[in-house]
């Protein structure tokens, strides 16, 4: 059996969304589980997680209605980390919890009190998590992955972007007219056990903060955030073209022996 020290994380993944841009697609069907060259998007990130040899457990929260599917799938896959599925118990979107209303409530179901790994479960990316770990490791802080898409027009009015000073964010804007970067900010995040009580602070507070790029704008302001750059391929898997696109891209990359490797063209939704 693997052995984990003190220093090992958990992992998040955020699977509780409805994915009503991809209807009828997702009308009975969680997105994550959505299959991109003929593989769920969430077993391509499960996939990345358990590369890193240092996750004890992986937590993913859905609703009410794709809780059972969650489990089917979990219950087929094999896996070094154990899993574990949550339901937050909501059954629209009307009325779901959104990203920091799930990470509060994982957090607050599994007692979680170790660093933490959260990805979305729709966000397929090229990256090695052991590179977005090196740089949390070394900051010791909150650290976003951030892609460079290096076009202006492609996060205006669309993304969350960061603003830089080495690799320091000092500035965090949800999809602005006018952004200060082309630095877009995925939802990956890795934060460290000893910052959790931000999400119980602004929950406390009451504070309306349903996506999670609220929360690293908030931290921006409150503590320190870390950006991880990169320039390999992501897709978040938001429309049916981006979907087609990623299928395309992946299917390729299947055939031709290039998938995973750090050539091709960036591309970021």
């Amino acid at each position: 059996m693997q052995q984990y020290t003190d220093d090992d994380m958990q992992a998040l993944i955020l699977a509780a969304g409805y994915g009503t841009r991809l209807y009828p697609l997702t009308l009975n069907k969680a997105k994550p589980l959505v299959e991109v060259a003929g593989k769920p998007i969430i077993t391509y990130i499960v996939e990345c997680i358990d590369q890193l040899g240092r996750v004890s457990k992986i937590s993913v929260v859905t609703n009410d209605v794709f809780f059972e599917q969650l489990q089917a799938w979990r219950n087929q896959l094999k896996t070094k980390v154990p899993i574990t599925i949550l339901n937050d118990h909501t059954t629209s979107n009307e009325d779901r919890l959104g990203a920091i209303g799930d990470i509060q409530y994982a957090i607050a179901q599994e007692k979680i009190d170790d660093d933490l790994l959260v990805i979305a479960g729709d966000n397929l990316f090229e990256f090695k998590l052991q590179d977005f770990v090196q740089l949390f490791e070394k900051t010791k802080g909150n650290c976003v992955a951030l892609h460079d898409v290096r076009d202006l027009e492609k996060v205006k009015g669309k993304l969350g972007v960061a603003k830089l000073k080495g690799e320091k964010v000092v500035q965090f804007e949800e999809k602005p007219m006018q952004p200060k970067s082309t630095l877009a900010a995925t939802a990956c995040y890795l934060f460290p056990k000893t910052e959790l009580h931000y999400l119980r602070d602004i929950q406390k507070q009451g504070l309306k903060m349903d996506n999670s790029g609220d929360f690293i704008r908030y931290l921006v302001e409150k503590s320190a955030v870390y950006g991880f750059v990169f320039h390999e391929e992501w897709f978040d898997i938001g429309s049916h073209d981006q979907l087609a696109e990623a299928h395309a891209s992946y299917k390729n990359k299947r055939n031709g022996g290039t998938h995973g490797s750090t050539a091709g063209n960036p591309r970021a939704h």
